[in-house]
């Protein structure tokens, strides 16, 4: 089981990235999968999440990046997208790809991805 995010780097303010989160090895379907970040001397904070019930799937963005920021998913390549537009310095973190799984014989199970940086600097 695998979560492989790549796409961060250094974009001066203003400026645009999108995050690719790759979701490998499982065998059951998500209960949510999005991003989360970390600043330096800050606690980890959810950015952008999918929740997937049986019957629907919605989308919750964290107040700070509402409207410059989309979440999106290709189920054909277990694939998860941040489009981050309109980037400011507070948005300099290290990304997290984060996916939660529930099952019977587990229970509930936090899976994270290795993280991406993202800096925001002229």
């Amino acid at each position: 089981v695998q979560l492989q995010a790549s796409g961060g780097g250094l974009v001066q303010p203003g400026g645009s990235l999108r995050l690719s989160c790759v979701a490998s090895g499982f065998t059951e379907d998500y209960n949510a999968i999005g991003w989360f970040r970390q600043a330096p001397g800050k606690e980890r904070e959810r950015v952008s999440c999918i929740s997937i019930s049986s019957s629907d799937a919605r989308i919750s963005y964290a107040d700070s990046v509402k409207g410059r920021f989309t979440i999106s998913r290709d189920n054909s390549e277990n694939t998860v997208y941040l489009q981050m537009n309109s980037l400011k310095p507070e948005d300099t973190s290290v990304y997290y790809c984060h996916a939660n799984i529930w099952t019977p014989a587990t229970g509930s199970v936090d899976y994270w991805g290795q993280g991406t940086q993202v800096t925001v600097s002229s």
